[in-house]
């Protein structure tokens, strides 16, 4: 029947819309709360939730089923529950909690649940991707062989990371953690690798802070940040570094290498702590619920190298976790050294001194990306830790006025010399190449004897020569083939040079 001759008053609209077929019924299941707590709700009426399914309450506020009880259902809220009262309804919604993801966020801050922050339209793609995923298997996996460049000295010589790698930075409050971290943001301008910095817990003028490093060191349009500030629902917390990882995944099954930072874990574990009690879970060591270590586990272990079957892509995880008073035997520190692939420690000793990155090479340690170092690297710095390790025993000795032989006194500039060719400012990644001629010049000994303004200007010579004919340094660093006598004494010419002229133009001898 033409549409035309269907009016409002049409009795054949009428007998058209009686001969149409019913609806098909809307089955919806509702409870309701019972309970209303500081970011938990206790709901009832609900038997056939399922655990990890989100829960819609009234006004739109979500949650996630953490406990099944009889009769009761332990909620995690995801949002201010300022609204919701005792008898508010609760709907089921079959659905887990999941964020968009793709390409599509690059640039962009969300929140926990993906929801953009930065006052930018509402994203184009409309693909999700759940939180919680279950890690690759071992078959799915490859060696780790492939550098990650931090662009810091003391890391990329002595505690190299290789890609897909989950490397923990560790350390006191003010100790540099976060400063490392963006720095290795920062100098993967030069790669093709992509970033996601997840804030959890912090403060918006911390985060603030990191998104402008960011953005003024040109890397903004190439990272995600994901934040769940300290002043939200302990719940969003808790999903945040879960939401980022699946960004990272949807990113790597593209064949994309992915560096996610996931700032810090302390507060992430201490928000499950306050949800679990909050629910009344059995507590256990230092009031954290028992399976406190499968909450890390199961999240990082999702990093990895993988295979070309399931896109050869990588993720590279930077946790970060804070001691206190340098104590690496507490629980969540001692569970995430245990989880992860070697850790970076920052000592409070180190920031006293002015030594910055305050990062202690006695106890720092990589467990995989020893294999996937440059051999230039390795000839260069393979006796670095060791040439550090004698020089603070040496340093120790003599603070007890003890007279010392030349060679002892030659040893101990020597080693000050290295330790001071370690230090570089924050936001100020070093390439390769400047790295290697900088390390070499400190342990042949053209640094020795100079404070340290002699010795930061000092570097910034040998850097400039290097980037005068840095070819020849990158060629070798690229072909892997090992630093023979006739590549260190060309670098130690050409460091040697840079510093006569720069001697020559300030009127000194040489």
């Amino acid at each position: 029947m033409p549409s035309e001759s269907l009016t409002v008053d049409s009795p054949d609209l009428l007998q058209a819309l009686l001969n149409a077929p019913a609806p098909e019924p809307q089955l919806s299941e509702i409870g309701s709360v019972a309970e209303i707590g500081d970011g938990i709700a206790l709901v009832s009426g609900l038997a056939r939730a399922l655990v990890n399914e989100l829960l819609e309450f009234e006004g739109g506020l979500c949650g996630i089923v953490f406990d099944l009880e009889q009769g009761r259902l332990g909620v995690v809220l995801l949002g201010s529950a300022i609204h919701i009262v005792p008898g508010s309804d609760v709907r089921r919604t079959g659905r887990v909690a999941s964020v968009p993801v793709g390409p599509t966020l690059l640039g962009r801050v969300v929140n926990a649940l993906g929801q953009p922050l930065d006052r930018r339209p509402a994203f184009a793609s409309e693909r999700r991707r759940p939180i919680e995923v279950e890690a690759l298997g071992i078959l799915e996996r490859a060696p780790v062989v492939r550098p990650l460049a931090t662009g810091l000295k003391a890391i990329d010589a002595v505690v190299p990371i290789g890609l897909g790698q989950r490397e923990l930075i560790i350390g006191d409050r003010q100790t540099g953690k976060t400063s490392i971290a963006v720095d290795t943001i920062l100098n993967q301008k030069a790669t093709d690798v992509l970033c996601i910095y997840c804030a959890i817990g912090q403060r918006g003028d911390a985060v603030a802070k990191v998104i402008g490093a960011i953005r003024a060191g040109g890397m903004m349009d190439r990272t995600v940040v994901v934040t769940a500030g300290d002043e939200e629902a302990p719940g969003l917390a808790f999903i945040a570094p879960y939401a980022a990882m699946s960004m990272a995944e949807s990113l790597a099954n593209r064949g994309q290498d992915v560096l996610i930072v996931m700032d810090d874990l302390t507060h992430h574990a201490h928000s499950y702590r306050e949800l679990s009690l909050l629910l009344r879970r059995p507590p256990g060591r230092e009031a954290f619920p028992g399976d406190i270590f499968y909450v890390h586990a199961r999240l990082l272990e999702r990093a990895g190298q993988f295979a070309q079957a399931v896109g050869g892509g990588s993720i590279t995880a930077l946790p970060v976790v804070e001691t206190q008073a340098g104590n690496l035997s507490a629980y969540i520190p001692t569970n995430l050294i245990s989880i992860t692939d070697g850790q970076i420690y920052l000592a409070p000793r180190l920031v006293r001194r002015n030594q910055f990155p305050a990062i202690d090479l006695g106890v720092s340690v990589s467990r995989v990306g020893g294999k996937a170092q440059s051999p230039a690297f390795r000839d260069v710095a393979g006796n670095l830790r060791v040439t550090l390790s004698q020089f603070e025993e040496l340093e120790e000795f003599a603070r007890f006025g003890t007279r010392l032989d030349s060679d002892t006194r030659k040893r101990l500039a020597r080693g000050a010399a290295v330790r001071a060719a370690l230090r570089q400012p924050e936001r100020d990644p070093m390439p390769a190449a400047e790295q290697l001629a900088v390390l070499l010049s400190a342990l042949e000994g053209l640094l020795d004897g100079m404070d340290e303004m002699a010795t930061d200007l000092a570097m910034e010579k040998i850097r400039c020569a290097v980037r005068r004919d840095a070819g020849t340094l990158l060629d070798l660093i690229a072909s892997g083939r090992r630093v023979g006598a006739e590549d260190r004494n060309w670098i130690v010419a050409a460091a040697r040079r840079a510093l006569a002229e720069s001697e020559h133009a300030n009127g000194t001898v040489p």
